[in-house]
């Protein structure tokens, strides 16, 4: 074998550990494949019983009615089980190899959602998913080829929290202006963004309390940045999951899952790139491909929104 091609299995081979993994995420993807499907269903049977426009934001009669709901319950179950995964496969794996592994979620749900709806997806449907997928895919491939594994110092940490902040304080006020007219992409791409903040939080968080555990020097070295990073972290998770429910009484779930294996992993590893300096060696044309791949996998979500034939029935 060539020694180049040598080098390059060098630079992206996984230890044991990590590539335990790979499966834990592909559950985890599987999980919320199904816990997509079924609050998508407890969002529709609860506007059907109880009337409102949910399309518009969720009120707190509507969070109540949806906790009645067994499909939801069902499906928060399944979501609560496939974060357990994506916790497991972030706490042994790098981000960017397992994060993206979400993007499986999106063909199970879309061929699930098909069959259940009795709807065929069309060919520009099919080929919004692949790009997609594919996007996310190469983006994430030459990521893991180029990005090194830096120690987070506290400027870097708290420069994350603050991007969260102000991205929290957006996504705010972006809804109490535009949620009477939003369209469901306007929900997705909130949530996956904010997710993709609390993929990286939860690693930094996890990491942190893994150096305590190995270190054995108590729970006095959990500093103040931590902690604000687990308030962060439950902010983002809880906004972006109402989002994700708001955007279920507007689209059908393989679009819901499509913006949140989509944008979730390119803005954590985008995070890790830009903030974290874990791309700084990568040459000028693998940022230009970072660049590339990244936009097509975002108009494959917004090509998907625009001709879903859910929508159109």
């Amino acid at each position: 074998m060539p020694p180049d091609i040598l080098d390059l299995t060098d630079q992206i081979s996984l230890t044991p550990l990590q590539a335990v993994g790979i499966p834990l995420a592909l559950i985890g993807a599987i999980l919320l494949s199904l816990g997509a499907q079924f609050q998508h269903r407890g969002v529709a049977r609860m506007e059907e019983h109880h009337g409102g426009e949910a399309s518009s934001g969720l009120n707190l009669a509507q969070l109540k009615a949806l906790l009645a709901r067994p499909s939801w319950v069902i499906g928060t179950a399944f979501l609560g089980l496939a974060i357990v995964f994506q916790l497991s496969s972030l706490a042994i794996a790098p981000i960017m190899v397992v994060q993206p592994l979400g993007a499986v979620a999106l063909v199970m749900t879309a061929i699930m959602n098909s069959r259940l709806t009795k709807i065929r997806l069309d060919a520009i449907s099919i080929r919004a998913i692949v790009m997609c997928v594919g996007g996310v895919g190469v983006f994430v491939a030459l990521a893991a080829v180029f990005a090194k594994s830096t120690v987070i110092t506290q400027r870097e940490l708290s420069t994350v929290l603050i991007i969260l902040v102000i991205v929290l304080a957006l996504w705010i006020a972006l809804f109490a202006i535009f949620r009477k007219g939003a369209s469901p992409v306007f929900y997705i791409l909130g949530a996956g963004m904010l997710f993709g903040f609390v993929a990286t939080l939860a690693k930094v968080v996890i990491d942190r309390i893994k150096t305590i555990v190995i270190l054995g020097s108590g729970i006095e070295s959990t500093d103040l940045l931590t902690m604000l990073c687990i308030v962060g972290l439950i902010a983002a998770s809880l906004l972006g999951s109402y989002f994700v429910q708001t955007a279920y009484a507007s689209g059908p779930p393989d679009l819901v899952v499509a913006g949140l294996t989509v944008v979730d992993p390119l803005v954590a590893v985008s995070v890790g790139i830009i903030v974290l300096g874990e791309a700084s060696d990568a040459p000028v044309w693998a940022v230009i491909a970072f660049v590339i791949t990244g936009a097509v996998a975002i108009f494959g979500v917004f090509s998907l929104s625009k001709h879903h034939p859910q929508l159109k029935v």
